[in-house]
């Protein structure tokens, strides 16, 4: 008897040990995705460089919805909004914050100092103390500059070269940008370089950005600040088409749609560059070892309806070198 149950204890175990090889082992969990917040001051999700930074991450295998999802806050030029959204992408649990514009880094970089921050449209992050120094950014914060403050004069040259007669170029920009700021310095160097007025007035809300436009003479012109806050190169432009004065801006976007001309880096493509070092460091490189980049895309954009508009001539060598013509 005891023979026998033993050897129907070895049978069942048998049974179950053979059950047990034929029934399938459990798939492994699929990675959960990355959570990438996103804070810029435009009106809408699809800002060129949030576009960019989603195409450079598919480029570098990382998809969307599988690999990585967005949390996208926009805040339409509100100032002080951009501290309330990296309040919450902090707390929601982000792996990685990706800003673009001056405000919205600085928010991100005063809400945390552990969730890494890749920021682009940043045209000085040393002068503006976001980094210690490019090569070695230290803290939490890496990314893309747009240099913009370095290539202020050079849009200053360019719109002296479209508009030979003008003397009086003004520069409204909020007072609390320190980008903005900065450019300030290079910017007068140049005017008195080009034998130009610069009246620089630094705004602090809607109503005392329209005062300031309203102030406006015929024969001026208009240098747009990068940032956008307050909404202030939609302003410029609307007020430049309405009293067709001659504006010249930082980015090929503006002179899309209307603007006379720009000089400066290319907001999607400083997205694209900017993925590079966002699947860096989400694979594990700590941001204050990557190195800030400059950007690598500056484009010289003209729109020739405008220029028509305007009743001005471009020259030829400016036509040749341009890299964006709207017709």
């Amino acid at each position: 008897m005891v023979s026998q149950r033993a050897d129907l204890t070895r049978s069942l175990a048998a049974f179950l040990a053979a059950v047990a090889l034929s029934v399938p082992a459990a798939a492994a969990e699929p990675a959960k995705p990355y959570r990438i917040g996103v804070i810029n001051e435009a009106w809408a999700a699809n800002h060129p460089a949030v576009e960019g930074l989603k195409a450079g991450l598919r480029e570098l295998g990382l998809v969307e919805g599988r690999d990585v999802v967005f949390d996208i806050h926009f805040t339409r030029g509100k100032p002080g909004a951009a501290d309330a959204a990296a309040q919450e992408l902090v707390k929601a649990g982000t792996d990685l914050i990706f800003t673009s514009d001056h405000a919205p880094t600085v928010a991100a970089r005063k809400a945390t100092k552990s969730v890494p921050i890749v920021f682009t449209l940043l045209g000085d992050p040393v002068v503006v103390q976001m980094v210690d120094s490019l090569a070695s950014p230290g803290g939490n914060i890496t990314g893309v500059s747009s240099r913009n403050t370095d290539l202020a004069p050079k849009r200053m040259e360019l719109l002296k070269h479209l508009v030979p007669d003008v003397r009086r170029v003004w520069f409204i920009y909020y007072g609390a940008d320190a980008t903005d700021v900065a450019a300030l310095a290079k910017l007068e160097d140049a005017a008195r370089r080009l034998d130009l007025e610069l009246v620089s007035r630094p705004v602090n809300d809607v109503a005392s950005l329209s005062r300031t436009l309203r102030e406006l003479k015929p024969g001026d012109a208009l240098f747009s600040p990068a940032s956008s806050t307050l909404d202030i190169p939609v302003a410029v432009l609307e007020t430049a088409l309405a009293s067709r004065i001659p504006a010249v801006f930082p980015s090929s976007l503006w002179v899309t749609h209307g603007g006379l001309a720009s000089y400066g880096s290319d907001f999607r493509a400083q997205g694209v560059q900017a993925a590079r070092l966002v699947a860096k460091i989400l694979r594990g490189a700590d941001p204050r070892d990557v190195p800030v980049e400059g950007a690598e895309n500056i484009h010289l954009a003209l729109n020739l309806k405008t220029v028509g508009l305007l009743g001005l001539t471009v020259p030829r060598t400016l036509l040749f070198r341009a890299d964006v013509v709207q017709r």
